[in-house]
């Protein structure tokens, strides 16, 4: 565990002891084996000055939603010390009172709500306080013989608690624990199952104390040979066949139907993740809990586990998850889904299961961390999670119950995925982004190379493929299956605009070429979706037309007959696709400008041919307006959508009102 600290960063802070507080909050948040994503809280304790000039003592304490990585001072919430002292000396206090009681007190009513650890950080007598979930420490802790461990490495200079509910509970046992506790011996706090804590009067000590216990542990694990056993052996890499990668999008569909909505999957193939995947106790592993109670909230309790009938592992995972809530719901407990969040994919590999990219990528965090921490327990002695029982009090936590009552409405397309062809320019990249803003995972191809990186987003893959090579086609989808799951949706756009030539002058590479690019790679492209949309959720697909298709001109044979194939190709595709509830409609757009066919020598000499201005000839048409990209991929987004859920093999025009089309 590395030491950050940098004098020259903490001089920046110029004393202020909040700003010292957002640095080391930073500073822990960094380490993955401390915290994850919202994982762990810190606090700091000030005197000030209220509106009547009377001194308050305020605990400024990490809030609710905010994470130390990244934490801000507008992220921690003020509250006034000496009520959270009183809460401490109650004998009784519900959680949802707690909650409320904490934001009563707070001085500032725009703030987050704060910790549900506020209290006990009030009751440490120091001025900062510093609480993670190291993962080498919660290892330890997890197995059978943990607090002998834990206190054969720390001595007496820890204060060891057994592990209880967070909130007021823990609270209340560390106030009884400390009635009598001298503080200037104790140097940190280990909460079994559950993390650990630091503190001093200077953010450095108390930071680096947490740095000094969490280096103990993994020192322990080290010299126990339990650190990195994974690195044992040679794992050979995964590739997947392609009735594997179908295997993987109906395992997608199923869980998705399991969630009540449609889910992004991502299969882990790393030398952890597929190491963990191939051992033979693998399953019994996995189904023995979380790394801690917190986590129970993103991971449920267990993974499932699938073998060459994934249908029956998943089936196995919904029982017993029932079976767990009956266990021990009390009286008007609603059950939440029984979907997996990950499941482990015997002998391939591990997967996550998320509404979101940020949700699978979280669940991607976790899981590993979780891996990595039950390989290094069962190497030091056994993997022992907490009982069921108590994982169950924290998944079904009032406060957690509250929080899913506020999730707002999801984007239209959250937990779909998109494939757009010709990706990198003009109508292509509209859709990309159009489809991103609406909350779509998006695939996005391209011949071009800088495909990979353009759009700067986790919710992008971006792939160089030649659409009119079958076999980059199939390779590129097989690769956005292992990464998202499946497709749903295709925009079907990748095109060219060839020179206009007139029939009795046309070159056969120029007709060819047209008909390869505008046609023929559609069909390739249709043909290597579609068995990826029968298993998608309201799968849809948007072909990319012309108003040459209902108003061709001269000297744009090639053109105007590759994109009328494509028009037919749709219809035809409507018809068999139909039954598989897949959608096929067809947007025809005309003189979108903002695209790289139209510079600006183009515009001039196009507009000089019918004697208009370029402003005139960009605006010729019926509505008199300009038609961009942006305008097209709105539509294509609405044909995908719900709007369009009972319309297919239709032809919609996006042209400002063309005379000839009308």
């Amino acid at each position: 565990m590395r030491n950050l600290w940098d004098d020259q960063e903490a001089r920046a802070c110029g004393g202020d002891l909040l700003k010292l507080r957002v640095y080391t909050s930073r500073l822990l948040g960094r380490e993955a084996d401390l915290v994850l994503h919202g994982g762990g809280n810190t606090s700091v304790k000030k005197t000030e000055t209220n509106l009547f000039g009377e001194q308050e003592e305020i605990l400024y304490v990490k809030g609710s939603g905010w994470d130390l990585a990244t934490i801000e001072a507008e992220g921690f919430a003020p509250v006034r010390m000496d009520v959270l002292k009183k809460m401490a000396a109650l004998d009784r206090l519900s959680d949802s009172e707690m909650v409320r009681w904490q934001r009563s007190a707070m001085i500032d009513p725009g703030a987050p709500n704060p910790s549900v650890e506020a209290i006990l950080h009030a009751m440490i007598p120091f001025r900062f306080v510093d609480h993670t979930h190291a993962d080498a420490v919660v290892t330890i802790t997890n197995t059978p013989d943990g607090a002998r461990r834990v206190r054969e490495i720390y001595g007496d200079r820890v204060l060891v608690v057994p592990y209880v509910m967070p909130g007021f509970v823990l609270a209340k046992t560390v106030y009884a624990l400390t009635r009598d506790l001298d503080w200037s011996r104790c140097e940190a706090m280990i909460l079994m199952n559950h993390g650990v804590f630091t503190f001093s009067d200077e953010a450095r000590t108390s930071y680096e104390k947490m740095i000094e216990v969490v280096t103990r542990a993994e020192d322990y694990l080290k010299a126990a040979d339990a650190w990195e056993p994974w690195q044992k052996t040679s794992i050979p890499s995964l590739t997947l066949s392609g009735e594997e990668t179908g295997d993987l999008a109906r395992i997608r569909r199923e869980v998705s139907m399991l969630r009540g909505c449609p889910v992004l999957t991502r299969l882990l193939t790393d030398e952890i993740c597929r190491g963990f995947a191939r051992r033979k106790d693998a399953a019994d592993l996995a189904r023995r809990g979380p790394l801690t109670p917190d986590h129970v909230i993103r991971t449920k309790r267990v993974a499932a586990v699938l073998d060459e009938d994934t249908g029956a592992g998943l089936r196995a995972f919904t029982e017993d998850y029932e079976a767990y809530f009956e266990e021990f719901a009390s009286a008007g407990l609603r059950r939440l889904d029984p979907a997996p969040r990950w499941a482990v994919w015997k002998g391939k590999g591990i997967l996550v299961f998320g509404t979101s990219v940020k949700e699978l990528m979280i669940l991607t965090d976790i899981v590993r961390h979780t891996v990595e921490a039950i390989e290094r327990a069962e190497a030091l002695e056994r993997w022992q999670a907490l009982p069921a029982k108590e994982i169950f009090d924290v998944e079904y936590w009032d406060l957690e119950q509250a929080k899913l009552k506020k999730a707002g409405q999801s984007p239209v397309f959250q937990g779909r995925v998109a494939v757009v062809t010709g990706a990198a320019s003009g109508i292509g990249e509209a859709c990309v982004r159009e489809l991103l803003g609406r909350g779509a995972a998006v695939v996005a191809l391209d011949v071009v190379k800088d495909i990979q990186e353009k759009f700067g987003s986790h919710h992008v893959l971006g792939m160089e493929c030649d659409v009119t090579r079958q076999d980059q086609v199939e390779a590129c989808l097989r690769r956005a299956v292992e990464v998202f799951g499946g497709v749903d949706l295709l925009v079907s756009n990748a095109g060219i605009f060839p020179q206009g030539r007139r029939i009795a002058e046309m070159p056969a590479g120029v007709w060819a070429k047209s008909l390869a690019i505008n046609l023929t790679a559609h069909q390739q492209v249709l043909k290597a979706c579609v068995p990826y949309l029968r298993l998608g959720r309201e799968p849809a697909v948007v072909m990319m037309g012309s108003k040459n298709v209902p108003a061709p001109g001269p000297g744009a044979a090639a053109y105007s007959v590759a994109k009328a194939g494509l028009t037919q190709l749709a219809r035809v595709a409507a018809l068999e696709l139909g039954a598989d509830g897949i959608r096929v409609n067809v947007v025809h757009p005309n003189q979108v400008f903002d695209t790289a066919i139209w510079t600006d020598e183009v515009l001039q000499s196009r507009a000089r041919q019918y004697g208009l201005t370029v402003q005139e000839y960009k605006t010729n048409n019926v509505l008199k307006t300009e038609v961009s990209a942006r305008d097209v991929a709105v539509m294509v987004c609405a044909m995908l959508g719900p709007t369009f859920a009972k319309t297919t093999g239709a032809q919609v025009p996006v042209d400002g009102g063309n005379e000839r089309v009308i």
